[in-house]
């Protein structure tokens, strides 16, 4: 935002707001030397001017005026632009009839050479588990803590997350620690793995999945001591990480998505920074759960449950075959052992469809 206090007739709280829609991240990549951007202005103050201007992040290269029509509100803008082979910058600078300036920009590299650069040196993957044995009111279970400090273990000594297991939480704790993390700041190419080990239950009056807290009650008909999957959704799809993927062991987990989708990714990298970059380039919401709308077993006690032994073995044999990277595209196939019916999807409109969250074994 531009504030000029030396102008009477500046405005302190009267700004457009631009709206990206592609690319929708600060920072992308792209092979080619053009790119199709998309955005929408809204604005409560008529809009006076719209400048675009293409750049090397210093050096403007390019810059043109939008139309605008008189007493125009709203703006939606595509255009196909040319970018030169490196970093290049596209801002999009707005202006109402009250002086009110404002402006937004993305970045993007461009061309192969670019790659190498492209990989953030302060990216960092996180996890947050949530695992729960002992319960208030309901059945005790015996893996969910076992699977998950498996789990976590992996996660953090090969591929280098950042964890934090959660055990035996109660419903306020669950939603206290998603509100901990919405509060936290999260590079662009962070990742953050959400992980869900309990009981779950489905209310048919409701029409409604649940996952349980331990002091979740057995008689709770308006289910106000579990989590609707709905608020789940949304709490955690409100984090501030470009890169979510929600993994979820517990009974009717797939209900979390009424609109389920099997659609799934084909690419074909050149190399594993190829890859990695293209997939940190798309904003991610996916889900995997151990299966849809029935009850999943527990395991035996010393043995891991079915989802947890499959994604455990994922994690061990993934990543090694010549490479040091695998996606929700190769780990997927594994859960289809399963006798239950597992489902993958997206969980938010933010999910863009191309996108992936990215396993990166860590260098020894």
């Amino acid at each position: 935002m531009v504030l000029n206090f030396k102008n009477p007739n500046q405005p302190t709280t009267s700004f457009a707001v631009i709206s990206w829609e592609t690319p929708r991240i600060e920072q992308t990549f792209s092979q080619s030397n053009s790119i199709d951007i998309e955005l929408v202005i809204n604005s409560e103050v008529p809009i006076k001017t719209i400048k675009l201007i293409v750049g090397d992040g210093v050096t403007t290269i390019n810059e043109k005026n939008v139309v605008v029509e008189a007493g125009m509100l709203t703006k939606k803008i595509k255009q196909h632009l040319t970018l030169l082979d490196g970093k290049n910058s596209i801002e999009v600078r707005v202006e109402n009839l009250k002086n009110g300036i404002i402006s937004s920009s993305r970045s993007v590299l461009v061309g192969k050479d670019a790659i190498a650069n492209a990989i953030d040196v302060n990216r960092s993957d996180y996890a947050l588990i949530f695992a729960t044995n002992n319960y208030d009111d309901l059945n005790n279970l015996t893996n969910p803590i076992f699977d998950s400090k498996t789990i976590e273990e992996l996660l953090r000594t090969r591929y280098g997350f950042k964890t934090e297991i959660i055990t035996d939480p109660t419903h306020d704790e669950i939603l206290e620690k998603i509100s901990e993390y919405n509060t936290r700041k999260f590079n662009p190419q962070d990742q953050l793995l959400v992980f869900f080990a309990g009981h779950g239950v489905f209310d048919d009056n409701l029409n409604e999945g649940f996952v349980a807290a331990r002091d979740s009650k057995s008689n709770d008909k308006g289910r106000s001591t579990y989590i609707p999957h709905s608020i789940l959704r949304g709490r955690i799809d409100n984090i501030k990480c470009e890169h979510i993927f929600l993994a979820m062991d517990v009974c009717f987990g797939g209900t979390l998505d009424p609109e389920f989708s099997k659609q799934r990714n084909v690419y074909d990298a050149a190399s594993d920074t190829d890859l990695l970059v293209r997939k940190l380039s798309l904003r991610t919401r996916k889900f995997l759960t151990s299966g849809s709308k029935e009850y999943v077993p527990d395991g035996v006690a010393g043995s891991h449950s079915p989802f947890a032994s499959l994604f455990i073995q994922a994690l061990n044999e993934t990543g090694g075959k010549g490479g040091r990277i695998f996606t929700l595209l190769d780990l997927y196939p594994y859960f289809q052992r399963l006798q239950t019916s597992p489902r993958y999807g997206s969980f938010s409109v933010k999910d863009e469809p191309t996108s992936d969250f990215v396993f990166v074994v860590s260098q020894k």
